[in-house]
């Protein structure tokens, strides 16, 4: 008997190959020496970006152990959560979503073993978004370039951030040292990634970024550059945003 697609019930905006792409290895998201070691290596990096984005935000001592206390984060696209345990442990309250209901399961898995209270849940932003839910802060890190449609997918998700609140996201900029790094160096020679975690058409300019923010309600207030130095073999924040960079945007 054939099966109902279960497509019509996902947004436009969702690629389910991707999705699969990603479900496939859910059982390897804190494996720090597996497909996502990367992720772990730019962690401490990530959270240093976030974590004062949030303080120089709501008023909050970035060096406090309890810095995002009583604020609520919302993590798109968590994966196994390797974010939204680190922003629980500073205080936040944290949600992390994702279509894969596999990564869902192993963050939910991997928070109980450590003790931490977070709200995972198998599903879409824009689901959440037409329930009314609300955060001081968003965050799309490593989402948008998997997505067809960037404008409009964040015109579905503006609404699930605060008026005031931030959005904080991360991608990469699309450029020829883009493909040649992220593409065909990280993916193809040094396979610090699957080959095909990333469609460069799909990158997305910061220019662009901006536009579509805009378009969906919500202002740039600042970006950064993610930053490999294959000398220190380390990550850093800097001004180059040519391959990987961040941007925070608030909502009017």
């Amino acid at each position: 008997m054939a099966h109902a697609p279960h497509a019509p019930l996902d947004p436009p905006t969702l690629d389910r190959e991707e999705v699969a792409r990603f479900a496939k290895l859910s059982g390897q998201w804190w494996d720090e020496r597996g497909p996502f070691r990367q992720l772990h290596r730019i962690n401490p990096v990530r959270l240093t970006y976030i974590r004062d984005q949030l303080c120089r935000r709501f008023g909050r001592d970035a060096k406090g152990p309890a810095s995002l206390s009583g604020l609520s984060v919302l993590d798109i696209g968590c994966g196994g959560g390797l974010v939204c345990e680190l922003l629980a442990r500073l205080g936040a309250g944290v949600t992390g979503i994702d279509p894969a209901v596999e990564n869902i399961e192993a963050a939910k898995a991997h928070a109980s073993a450590g003790g931490l209270d977070i709200a995972y849940e198998g599903t879409t932003a824009e689901e959440l978004a037409s329930r009314g839910k609300s955060y001081d802060a968003v965050l799309l890190l490593e989402v948008v370039e998997h997505v067809p449609d960037v404008p409009a997918f964040l015109k579905g998700v503006a609404p699930l951030v605060k008026p005031g609140g931030l959005m904080i996201l991360s991608t990469l900029n699309r450029t020829l040292k883009s493909f040649a790094l992220a593409i065909v160096g990280a993916e193809y020679i040094l396979r610090w990634l699957p080959v095909g975690t990333h469609q460069w058409q799909r990158f997305v300019t910061p220019a662009e970024l901006a536009s579509a923010l805009s378009a969906a309600g919500l202002a740039i207030v600042g970006t950064e550059g993610l930053i490999y130095d294959p000398f220190s073999d380390e990550w850093r924040l800097g001004t180059d945003t040519d391959v990987n960079f961040f941007a925070t945007a608030t909502r009017r």
